[in-house]
């Protein structure tokens, strides 16, 4: 079954939107930002689209859920649209992906142990109350 409609056999922006499971705002956006073409539009100014833009639709954003960056997106789209495989830029991409989330995992890691180290060495439930307007103990309970 097609999902086209009576406009012209083409999609509005809303239906464009609920086909692709993501706002008519967001259409507008990534038509914006240069990763859909600029549609045609009926002679009172609305977008139309066919069915393949609900296809372009869903891999953006399948590509913004596993963190590709949209440049990054455009950079894919760009080369699927030459008709040449995306493959090779897709796994350098995604390789290259995948490193850097390996290091904010490092980093988040580090900063865990370092909150944990802050909590292990809180004072007990016995603590002095801060100085006023300070964060501090007084100076005979500080240390530990």
């Amino acid at each position: 079954m097609s999902r086209t409609t009576a406009v012209g056999g083409r999609l509005t922006v809303a239906e464009l939107a609920a086909a692709a499971g993501v706002s008519p705002d967001t259409v507008r956006y990534y038509e914006r930002a240069g990763l859909l073409p600029v549609p045609p539009r009926t002679p009172a100014g609305y977008r139309t689209y066919d069915d393949t833009a609900i296809d372009r639709l869903r891999f953006i954003h399948g590509g913004q859920r596993i963190g590709l960056r949209l440049r990054e997106i455009r950079d894919l789209l760009a080369i699927r649209d030459t008709g040449v495989c995306p493959c090779g830029p897709a796994d350098e991409l995604l390789r290259r992906r995948l490193a850097e989330i390996d290091q904010e995992m490092h980093r988040l890691a580090l900063l865990r142990a370092e909150l944990a180290a802050m909590v292990d060495a809180l004072p007990s439930e016995n603590c002095p109350d801060p100085l006023p307007g300070t964060w501090r103990l007084p100076p005979q309970n500080e240390g530990r």
